[in-house]
């Protein structure tokens, strides 16, 4: 009889397992991070950006975050490519409209380890109230605990998206071929995220 119950009692505790698992919430700390993008200008150098506003989280149940979910928020009205004209272009009706949609959003649908600290983003990302689903390399930097206390981690998440597929289509085209302004932009974040202590 004891045998059954310690059977039993060890069959309910591998089912429930999971529910001992801590749910922990990591905020971004934009002191520390930072959302980049760069395109092609005139076909032969260029144009960095970034945005100067954001906030995201880390909702994760591993220790290794794979699984994580993932969300950020970015502010259309904080672009910034150090030149006040082209910024002001950026925010126009011809760009972001950033008056009528003054955010950029990103929720995840899967954050998988691909091996070592190499891992698949995925998630649908929404511009100008246009959404696509994308992927995106992420190399995991680590955990580290600081001075004061704090648990932090790290991550570069790196990708590519075509400017055209959200509604981003204004253009000049040159003389001699190509464009003023490349459709593909790429994306750069350097995240560092600070991990929340749990409620009582």
């Amino acid at each position: 009889m004891k045998k059954i119950k310690f059977i039993i009692l060890f069959v309910l505790i591998m089912l429930t397992g999971n529910s001992f698992a801590q749910t922990a919430t990591w905020n971004i700390d934009p002191v520390h991070s930072k959302i980049g993008f760069s395109v092609r200008h005139l076909i032969i150098s260029e144009v960095e950006g970034r945005f100067k506003s954001f906030e995201g989280s880390v909702t994760a149940d591993k220790e290794d975050f794979s699984g994580s979910e993932i969300v950020f928020t970015l502010d259309t009205k904080s672009v910034f490519t150090d030149n006040t004209r082209r910024d002001k272009h950026l925010k126009s009706t011809s760009f972001f409209d950033a008056e009528k949609y003054p955010e950029i959003i990103f929720k995840s649908t899967s954050f998988e380890k691909v091996e070592g600290n190499k891992y698949k983003l995925e998630g649908d990302f929404t511009i100008k109230g246009t959404t696509n689903h994308i992927i995106m390399d992420v190399i995991y930097g680590g955990t580290i605990k600081d001075p004061w206390g704090n648990m932090r981690a790290g991550f570069k998440i790196t990708g590519k998206i075509n400017r055209f597929d959200y509604n981003l289509k204004w253009n000049k085209l040159l003389e001699a071929g190509g464009a003023v302004v490349g459709k593909e932009i790429t994306i750069t974040c350097n995240i560092e995220v600070i991990k929340q202590n749990n409620p009582d």
